[in-house]
Parts: structure tokens; sequence; C-alpha cells
């Protein structure tokens, strides 16, 4: 069919792939042309296969969702990036936008939702989510700085603190400093427990 709305889907989980991918294809003017597991792919897809719309999770390995969609406004500016996620959190809904992203989707919505988001960042509208807003506009905002948050993020990833210096080019002394304040901040018994209880705010 001429005219089909090109798409990328980015997801680490490879049955949702699938599964938003017969969602989407259910639709005579949708066809997804590529997809990917991880952030970095996602970018060589595009630029390999130069979608219209990319949908994109929140969250993924290598380069996160809000990386994937700032990096295609300055490479693919073509491309209207949809962003997926299970939870309205405030300070993401807002640089979500900022990034580029042309809409806001929770992965929970009506099967019908997605496929009508796509066809509404096609045409240069913008989408968020009501339930999405909502939350984001309720939700308490988060107690961390920017920083304590990078390294509680890093820490969810790995427990070695010469590996979370090294990646956020801290010294392991601050990167300890920052785990414990951020351990109080959230009256937390330790790091493991700092990182659930920010997980389950939506603070990370």
């Amino acid at each position: 069919m001429t005219g089909q709305i090109r798409i990328l889907l980015a997801d680490d989980d490879a049955m949702i792939r699938d599964a938003l991918t017969g969602l989407l294809e259910r639709s005579d003017d949708l066809v997804v042309v590529a997809t990917a597991g991880n952030g970095h792919d996602a970018i060589d897809a595009a630029l390999a296969h130069r979608p219209d719309v990319a949908v994109v999770d929140l969250q993924m390995p290598s380069l996160d969702g809000l990386g994937v969609i700032a990096e295609l406004a300055r490479v693919l500016p073509s491309c209207a990036g949809v962003i997926l996620t299970g939870h309205g959190r405030p300070h993401v809904l807002r640089p979500a936008l900022e990034s580029g992203a042309r809409g806001f989707l929770a992965k929970g919505a009506p099967s019908s939702a997605l496929a009508e988001v796509v066809r509404r960042v096609h045409a240069g509208e913008r989408y968020v989510d009501p339930v999405l807003a909502a939350e984001a506009l309720t939700a308490p905002e988060t107690p961390l700085t920017p920083r304590e948050t990078d390294v509680l993020r890093a820490a969810a990833r790995t427990t070695s603190i010469r590996e979370i210096a090294r990646t956020l080019g801290l010294s392991q002394g601050t990167v300890r400093n920052h785990l414990g304040t951020a351990a109080r901040k959230l009256e937390a018994d330790g790091r493991s427990d700092a990182v659930r209880v920010a997980r389950e705010n939506g603070w990370l």
C-alpha cells in the first residue's frame, strides 16, 4: 500500500516488540520497517530505514528512550518520536517532551491507542496520555538531586563503586557520599533499599 506510515519499534523485550508489530500492522496504513532491542541499535536502524515515526521504550540498555529521541531529532528530524512507558513521572514527562518526543503513551493503553498516536504525531500533532499526565501532576517530587539520581541509577546496574565512579567520571569517595545521602533522604536501609524506594516512586 502506498502512503503507509513507516515505523521503527525499539524495546528491549522481544515479546513486546513482536506484540506491538502485530498490533500496528493490523492497520493497512501502518508498517513496521525495523525493530531494535537497545538504544544504539535503534539509532542505527533509524538511519538505515528512515522511518516516519519511532516508537521507543523509555527504559532501554545502552541508550534510554530520551537519548534515542534526542539523537533522532538531531540526525533524522523528519522522524517523529513516541515514548512508551509504564509510569507518568514528573521528572521524565517534561524532559521527554523537551527531548523532541511528539507522543508520550502508557504501555497499558488500549490496543487502538498506539496506532492512533502514531497517526497523530505523523500529522504533526502532540499527544500525552491523560492518565500519565494526571499521574505526573499528582506524584510526589523527587527529593534527590540530579547527581544523586545518576549515581543511584548507576548503582541499580552494578554493585561496584569503582565501576559507578568510572561510568560517571566521579571519585569513589564522591560516589559513596552520594549513595549515603540518597539513602538518608529516602529513609532507606542501604543502597539496594534506596534503589527500590526510588524505583517504586518513579524517581529512577
